[in-house]
């Protein structure tokens, strides 16, 4: 019996790991790198044991390291998780080697399917239907398109299609460097590619008694960069006897190297229904969640169990139940080439519901790193018939707060309600097809996030929690009057649009958009507006300059920018710009583009905080833009007008921040000389 266990892991896999141990009554040990000194799957472990350095070759791929820690901790047991080791026949002798349990399958059974060319060889002699591979040296126009493909892993990592035959020996040496670089083999194989083709799996579970399950089919087609992003199970639109096929295959497979444990037969399937093996993972898949939600098992448990010796509950497996989607929620741009995002994971909440799992290695506080997988969480719907399983995990992924990096959850709500998803077209160039029109401009997209923008603000205006102590806003040395317009700028991220958004603060505190949308209730975290006759929800989070508006039908991210524009900013020569926020009230007789001035000839009244300002032109010469005109609302900064100076051909950026020096042809600033007006 299994009583105290390693995960030679990290992160989400890790901490899935260590619920089902805790459920059992096992002790959990953890190793981490420095990287992850705090992260979640340390912090869930028992004990846990620092590898150190950062990189994964310094740290989770030190097999030696790793059964170090196991031992050292007083473990019995290891289990690899899925990546780093998961499928390494040498790391699996090691811990056998030091008297632990290998959680995991023979290792003769990892020895034979690790290298995809000896795996499709033998599964050749049992009967698995295969593509025929390609020699890349003969290999003509008539074999073209061509994937090639590592022989030592799996993952995408060095894959390729090549579609024009001047290409392949480049590729080919592509290729094999990125496969030496993860998995420290080199060896590359070609195969036909297979266009429109369906990546359809089989999960098999077998026990050291001859007893093999074949635990359905789940699609896994739609991947970027040939990586999983969505998976579903049971696969849809297959007839029941490609189904059969499929499971007979997967069986045979796992029976041809004596297999035993959880592990994954993957297949092509084309457009006509015609299956090919691809390879066997000796491993848990990333995916198994929807394999479990449909046949309500726990594969981790089963693992363990057969791990220890124990049979299979049953002879046949439990009758599936429903259908289930996954989605992978990554810290990535789709719209700029899938780019990694890095930082702070300022919240992580999804909504809990009846059929609904998260699996994650994250918490709100964590920072995503740049040494590992940017995937911050899986998320897994199950119900009673596929529809309404991807309604589900749509609505709960629209419905998160996930508040820091950039993420593809916005994609990934849109993929799952995008026709072809809908209807079960699936194949794996999903993505290359449809990725342009899935991260482009919604239609109204622009206006939602305006309002949402708005709502920041109006949060950001709104009254005080009563206690806080805070008094009215100020601005610099001039109080800010409630009845003086007022605007907040934002950029939205990570596109970079720019929102202006103006209100008026009234008598009771609570402000109004200029935009004309009803104010029905406003509080430094939650805004509520009513747009024509729709009331709509905002929630406003507020971290540092960042804020994230969370909405029922999306979510926003806005970097909040100061609140009036530096004048430094302005650098055309004789820019006259408003010394405060306030209103143009007139201009001086005849001012026009193309007037001719005088120096310290006052131009505009603006009035503001109960005093008029006169702004005066700062040296002889022309006017070459005004800007400004009777009734404008301005912020500081403001641009007003442009006066070219007749006497100096290169002056000086212009600032408003400190008076200008008199000598002739010096750089000058706008300057206003006060009056007051009448209460």
């Amino acid at each position: 019996m299994i009583t105290t266990l390693l995960v030679a892991n990290r992160g989400e896999i890790a901490c899935r790991i260590f619920r089902t141990c805790r459920d059992l009554g096992i002790a959990t040990v953890a190793v981490y790198s420095d990287a992850d000194a705090g992260a979640l799957h340390v912090r869930e472990a028992d004990t846990a044991v620092r590898l150190p350095g950062a990189a994964p070759s310094d740290t989770y791929l030190r097999g030696d390291l790793v059964v170090a820690a196991a031992l050292a901790a007083g473990a019995d047991a290891v289990h690899p998780g899925y990546g780093f080791l998961s499928e390494n026949a040498g790391f699996a002798g090691a811990v056998q080697d030091a008297g632990l349990l290998w959680v995991g399958p023979p290792v003769k059974a990892i020895e034979l399917m690790a290298s995809k060319t000896r795996a499709k060889e033998l599964m050749a002699a049992a009967g698995v239907p295969l593509l025929a591979p390609v020699d890349p040296g003969s290999a003509t126009t008539a074999d073209l398109p061509l994937l090639l493909k590592a022989a030592a892993g799996g993952g995408g990592r060095g894959m390729r299609i090549v579609r024009d035959l001047a290409s392949l020996p480049g590729e080919l040496t592509a290729a094999s460097a990125e496969a030496v670089s993860a998995f420290g083999d080199g060896e590359v194989f070609a195969e036909p590619y297979v266009e429109r083709g369906r990546h359809v799996e089989v999960q098999v579970m077998a026990d050291g008694q001859g007893a093999v399950w074949a635990l359905g089919t789940r699609d896994c087609s739609l991947q970027r960069r040939h990586q999983k992003v969505v998976e579903e199970a049971p696969a849809p639109g297959l007839d029941d006897g490609l189904r059969r096929r499929l499971h007979d295959a997967a069986v045979a497979a796992a029976q041809a190297v004596g297999y035993r444990g959880a592990g994954t037969v993957e297949f092509l399937v084309s457009a006509e229904g015609r299956p090919w093996f691809l390879e066997m993972n000796t491993r848990l898949q990333v995916e198994h969640p929807v394999t479990e939600a449909v046949f309500g098992l726990d594969l981790v448990a089963l693992q363990l169990r057969v791990a220890e010796g124990g049979p299979l509950p049953a002879p046949a497996p439990p009758e599936p139940r429903g259908h289930a989607v996954e989605a992978r929620l990554y810290a990535e741009d789709p719209a700029r080439d899938w780019q990694p995002q890095t930082g702070a994971l300022l919240s992580l909440d999804v909504p809990e519901a009846p059929g609904l799992r998260l699996d994650t290695g994250y918490a709100g506080g964590d920072t995503i790193g740049v040494h590992y997988d940017p995937m911050i969480a899986k998320i897994i719907a199950h119900a009673p018939t596929r529809t309404e399983a991807v309604r589900l995990l749509a609505r709960a992924l629209e419905r998160s707060r996930i508040h820091g990096p950039v993420t593809n959850r916005d994609l990934l709500v849109r993929s799952l309600r995008h026709p072809d998803f809908v209807a079960a077209r699936l194949d794996t160039g999903f993505y290359d097809r449809h990725l342009a029109a899935l991260t482009a401009t919604a239609p109204g997209e622009d206006s939602a996030r305006r309002l949402a923008a708005t709502a920041a603000a109006l949060a950001a205006a709104g009254p005080s929690p009563a206690g806080s102590g805070a008094g009215p806003a100020r601005f610099g040395a001039w109080r800010n009057l409630p009845a003086q317009p007022q605007t907040r700028r934002y950029r939205s991220e990570p596109d970079g649009t720019e929102y202006e958004i103006a209100y008026r603060t009234g008598r009771d505190g609570i402000p109004a958009p200029g935009s004309g949308e009803r104010v029905v209730a406003v509080h430094p975290g939650a805004v509520t507006l009513e747009t024509g006759c729709l009331t709509r929800q905002f929630t406003v989070t507020v971290h540092g300059d960042r804020v994230h508006v969370d909405t029922s039908s999306g979510s926003y991210a806005f970097t909040a920018l100061p609140r009036f524009t530096d004048p430094a900013e302005r650098t055309e020569p004789g820019s006259l710009l408003a010394p405060m926020p306030g209103t143009v009230v007139r201009l001086a007789d005849g001012l026009a583009p193309g007037a001719a001035v005088e120096a310290g000839q006052p131009l505009i009244w603006l009035e503001a905080m109960k005093m008029e300002h006169r702004i005066l032109a700062p040296a002889a010469g022309t006017l070459a833009a005004l800007h400004a005109a009777p009734g404008l609302q301005v912020e500081v900064g403001a641009l007003l007008a442009v006066v070219q100076d007749a006497s100096a051909t290169d002056a000086a950026p212009v600032s408003a921040k400190a008076p200008a020096p008199d000598p002739a042809n010096a750089p000058v600033h706008a300057s206003a000389h006060q009056e007051e007006t009448t209460p």
